[in-house]
Order: C-alpha cells, then sequence, then structure tokens
C-alpha cells in the first residue's frame, strides 16, 4: 500500500490521535528512565523520558516507525537541544516490514554554494579549531526538518504537524531539567552567554538553570507550530529561513563578550536548494545475518561493515575475553586506516563503496593481524580496488577531531518496521548560536571536514566544498536474520560512533550478551591512534593488563564514549528497547504494550 493509500486509510484515527497529542501541558508526565523494556506492538529508545514517552504515544494511536521517529527526534530537539534539533541534520535507516527492503535517507547538512576548500583557512594557516566552531563559517544548512518531511512522505502515515505536537507541548509545557541537562550548560556558559538569545533562554539570571527546576522553551514551542502549520517551506523559502541566514551572516554577539565570532556564507539561495537524498544502503553479510547502514558521505555503514568483514575469519565466539577485544581494537585500526583515505561525499569524490566491504579487501587486511602483538599506528591504508594480500605500505592518513554530541534513537512498530535514527548539530551545543525569536541552536557541522589536508600530499577526500556534504561518523545500524529484523541501534560519539556500534554488535550477535548488557559494557574506541580512547571501567577490566602486554595502548577519556540505544525483536515475537543504564544519566527504554499487561 502506498503512503498515500495508508494516509487515506487512518483519516479518523488521524484525527483523534491529533487531538490526543495535543493534551495540555498538565497532563501526567512520562514514566522515569528505564534502560529496558520488552512487549508488543512497538517501542522506542532515546536518550531521553519525554522524547520515548512521545514516540510511544504516536505508536499507540496507530502511528508506524518513522512516525514514532520523527516525533521522538522533534521532542529531543526540546529536551537535548545541545545535541540535535531544527539547526542540525542526520541519517534514517528504515526497514520497511511489507517490502523486507531497507532504505536510506540522507539528511546531512551542506555547505554553502560560496565555500571552497580554503573555507577554514586564513593567511595560508587552517583556523584555530575552537575558533571555527563558534562562528557563522561552520553552519551548514540545516537539514532537519526536511529529513522529518521527506521520511514521512516516503514512509510515514501521519502529517508533520500532526508529529510537532508532542515537541511543542513539551517545549510550551517545560520539562524537568537534570544533572546531564545543567552540566551541559555549564561546559559551554561561556560562549553561550557572547550571544544574547543563547544567554536569555540557557543561562536565565546568569546561570544555568538549577537541577528539578522546569525548563520552557515558548520560542522553540512557535517554530515548531509554525513549521507545522505551514510546512518546512517556512525554513527553507520563508521567514524561519531568513532569521537563520541573518544569524550565519550576522552573528549577534555581544561585544562586550571579547569573543571573535567569524561571520558565515549561508544564503537563502543554499536553504531553497537544499534536498535529503535516498541512497542504498550498505550492506554487508556477517555471520549468516546481513547488516545494513548509511553509505557516504558517512563512513558509519562502510567503516562498521569493513571492520565486521575483517573480524569474520575469527569465531569471537569462542575466544577469550583478552583475544577478542585485541582482534576488536585491530579490525577498527585497520578500518580507520581506510575510511580516512577514501570516504568522502560521494557526488565530489570517487568513493569505492562496494571494494571497501568486499570480503576479498577485507581478508588482505585481516591477514595484517598478530593475535600476539599489536600494529603500530598510524597504520597506512590499502586500496580496495587492487587488494594485495597483508600490504602494509602507503602513507598513513589520521583521524581528524570530530564533535560528539550527537544522539541516536531507535523505533520499531506493531507491522514490524524498524527505523534507527542519528541525528546532531556536532558540538555539545553546536555553533553556540540561538537564532533570536526562534529557540533553536545552529550546528557547526562544516567543521566535519578536514581543514587542510589530513596527510600532505596525499588527496583528502573531506575537503571542504561548494554544496558538498562533510563526512560523518553516524552509523544507525539494522540487523536482519533471514530477512526480518534482528537488532538495530545507534549512537552518538563522533568518530567514536563506529567502534562503539561494533562493540555492541559483536558482545550482542558474538559473545551473546543481552543487548542491555552490550550496551553497557565498558568501551575503547581504537581510531588508527597509538593509544585508543577508553572509560576507567575499561581500564579497570582485568584484561587490560593482558592486552597491554600485546602492544595495546590506552588513553583513558574523561567523558564517557557514546550513548547507544536499540531494539531488537525476540524470538516470541515481543519487542525488547534498550538503552544505556548509566552513560549520559542514563537512556528511556519503552513498548507500548509491556508483557503482562
Amino acid at each position: 500500500m502506498s503512503a498515500r493509500a495508508r494516509r487515506g486509510a487512518v483519516i479518523a484515527l488521524t484525527t483523534l490521535t491529533s487531538l490526543a497529542l495535543v493534551a495540555p501541558a498538565t497532563a501526567a508526565a512520562p514514566p522515569g528512565k528505564v534502560p529496558v523494556a520488552s512487549g508488543y506492538l512497538g517501542a522506542v529508545s532515546s536518550i531521553d523520558a519525554d522524547a520515548t514517552a512521545a514516540g510511544i504515544e504516536v505508536l499507540r494511536h496507530g502511528g508506524n516507525a518513522v512516525d514514532a521517529a520523527v516525533a521522538t527526534a522533534a521532542a529531543l530537539g526540546v529536551t537535548d537541544p545541545f545535541s540535535a534539533g531544527v539547526g542540525g541534520g542526520g541519517f534514517v535507516v528504515f526497514y520497511e516490514a511489507r517490502t523486507g527492503k531497507v532504505h536510506t535517507l540522507d539528511g546531512r547538512e551542506t555547505a554553502p554554494a560560496a565555500a571552497d576548500e580554503n573555507l577554514f583557512v586564513e593567511n595560508g594557516k587552517p583556523i584555530p579549531f575552537a575558533e571555527a566552531v563558534t562562528s557563522g563559517l561552520s553552519v551548514g544548512t540545516p537539514s532537519t526538518p526536511a529529513t522529518w518531511r521527506d521520511a514521512l512522505r516516503r514512509w510515514g502515515t501521519r502529517p508533520l504537524s500532526d508529529m510537532l505536537r508532542p515537541a511543542e507541548r513539551i517545549a510550551r509545557g517545560g520539562f524537568v531539567v537534570d544533572k546531564t541537562f545543567h552540566d551541559q550548560i555549564a561546559g559551554n556558559a561561556t560562549r553561550f552567554a557572547a550571544f544574547p538569545a543563547t544567554r536569555e533562554l540557557y543561562l536565565p539570571g546568569g546561570a544555568p538553570p538549577a537541577v528539578g527546576s522546569r525548563f520552557r522553551n515558548p520560542d522553540l514551542a512557535d517554530t515548531y507550530r509554525e513549521l507545522g502549520a505551514t510546512g518546512t517551506g517556512a525554513l527553507y523559502h520563508g521567514r524561519i529561513g531568513a532569521d537563520v541566514v541573518r544569524t550565519v551572516r550576522q552573528p549577534p554577539v555581544d561585544p562586550a563578550a571579547g569573543l571573535t565570532v567569524r561571520p558565515g556564507r549561508l544564503a537563502a539561495e543554499d536553504l531553497r536548494a537544499y534536498r535529503t537524498v535516498e541512497r542504498e544502503p550498505t550492506h554487508t553479510r556477517y555471520r549468516g545475518l546481513d547488516v545494513y547502514g548509511m553509505p557516504a558521505p558517512s563512513s558509519g555503514g562502510l567503516t562498521v561493515g569493513e571492520a565486521l568483514n575483517i573480524l569474520e575469519s575469527a569465531d569471537l565466539g569462542t575466544l577469550g575475553n583478552t583475544e577478542y577485544l585485541h582482534r576488536f581494537l585491530e579490525s577498527t585500526r585497520l578500518a580507520f586506516a581506510d575510511r580516512n583515505r577514501w570516504i568522502g561525499d560521494p557526488a565530489f569524490v570517487d568513493v569505492p563503496a562496494r571494494e571497501l566491504i568486499s570480503q576479498e579487501f577485507a581478508d588482505s587486511r585481516a591477514c595484517l593481524i598478530n593475535p600476539a602483538q599489536a600494529l603500530v599506528s598510524p597504520v597506512a591504508p590499502g586500496d580496495p580496488r587492487n587488494p594485495a594480500p597483508c600490504a602494509a605500505g602507503g602513507t598513513p592518513a589520521p583521524t581528524p577531531y570530530e564533535g560528539e554530541h550527537t544522539t541516536h534513537l531507535t523505533t520499531a512498530d506493531r507491522w514490524g518496521n524498524v527505523v534507527a535514527y542519528t541525528l546532531t548539530i556536532e558540538q555539545e551545543g553546536g555553533s553556540g548560536m540561538v537564532v533570536p525569536g526562534r529557540g533553536f541552536l545552529l550546528n557547526n557541522e562544516l567543521t566535519d571536514f578536514s581543514f587542510t589536508p589530513v596527510t600532505p600530499g596525499v588527496p583528502d577526500p573531506n575537503l571542504p566544498g561548494a554544496g558538498k556534504r562533510p563526512r560523518s561518523s553516524m552509523a544507525p545500524t539494522i540487523v536482519l536474520r533471514h530477512g526480518k529484523p534482528l537488532v538495530a541501534v545507534g549512537s552518538p560519539g563522533g568518530a567514536s560512533i563506529i567502534t562503539t556500534v561494533l562493540q555492541v554488535l559483536t558482545g550482542r550477535l558474538d559473545r551473546g550478551l543481552p543487548l542491555v548488557d552490550a550496551i553497557a559494557a565498558p568501551r575503547a574506541s581504537q581510531r588508527n591512534s597509538d593509544a585508543a580512547q577508553v572509560e576507567q571501567a575499561f581500564l579497570d577490566q582485568p584484561e587490560t593488563a593482558a592486552l597491554r602486554a600485546l602492544g595495546q595502548e590506552f588513553a583513558e577519556r574523561p567523558s564517557e564514549i557514546g550513548a547507544v540505544t536499540g531494539v531488537e525483536r525476540l524470538p516470541d515475537g515481543r519487542w525488547r528497547a534498550a538503552a544505556e543504564p548509566v552513560r549520559r544519566g542514563g537512556g528511556a527504554a519503552a513498548v507500548v504494550l509491556p508483557h503482562g499487561r
């Protein structure tokens, strides 16, 4: 049945849903955060209880997984605004139960038409990274509203206006500030204070809102109402867009802040020209399962796929924990060497996608792994078009920094549809600039580009360009068994997204951990660097000393790595939603009909 026909079949139910979703702000509060839930008729997992509740409400009133994903994402724009929102972008991976096909939607931001490869270069030198972040130069064309619109048009059953109502209600009525929300503002207080609109919203009285207080964002509520009433044209052709362009080109910075904020190049024509792209998903066969992910310009699907293929030759389920972790770290060391050299926006560079996730290429890389000794980084990339067994030549391409404060949500419905959706504004707090009168932060996605070639003399596929999409590490992933959903996961974390998703997948699929335990396991992220970034809990494991004896080096990361959400289909037909028990204050998993009720 077409999306148009499905909409027609649910007109009456949609009317009832619309009434249900505009309940007053005094409606009962959502349940507290629970990291795992099992039951029937659908599931939602996100980092926030209010957002998860919004998605569950849509499922409960007959919406599908795509509808629920949009409603959840819009609510995260209110409650997790330093990671995602109207001013950002993202990637959707969707399993369609009716056809058994996996689709993707590229909602990545684009560089302005006025950008070139020297976007972040002044006087022959790259701009300091921190100055590039907090600037108009870093702002790519906001694409999240277009992603919501196009996902609903292709695969949803409800109009965008209905799916924005829960978020509007939360923004207008407010939500309870938790420690994570408070700390994120505190960590950005200096630059937030430099912009009057940001300061007024997030530093009332000069300080972050107190934990336990109620936070309201009426400007964002009005923005959602306008997008719902007039459509996304309000951003791409109308008044909201004009406000965005003005903010980027004339950053509203307080002169007393003493902060240099460079103007950007975004123009109204860039907004009018923006288009999402439906792309063929990456597809990897792993131990008889089908693993689907996001293709370029995301490096997530290709790099996770290559690492899985590298690991295919070892029976990870029977290895001791030390050997398993050693092979996991080596697989991502090699896969990142190849990612950095070959992956960029396929509209601008020739990405050898099929070759990168071929088993032949993976085998040529896997034979470099020595069970008794770690490789020395940076490892040189291989040539996926001409794979030579165990080749170790060439010039290494180190992994540049990426912002880490993205968010991920996962949804499933009663018909068996599944969505894995990762969305972002890049850094925690994006560019730091709230659009005056609109209540949302603008992204700093363009700092995902390489400012200059990572390796002098070697082609860099990720330099800026007019209309180009910066390379991403977002890795929304759906795994099928015999053509049916088995598990879907994703995570924030910049480049560590890839290693996080891989670690959760191998923990669940190879090591037999329950999904919530695979998510909770101590994390390590080796991205072709001398030392893998690790959490303190990873250093506390008894295996760490043995890994060091193999030559693995570790550097403790001051913050947690990732914040995974996922869903899986259980053998008895129930859905299980899972999220972080602790990281980022814990996630929120829920189902429509819990078992036993």
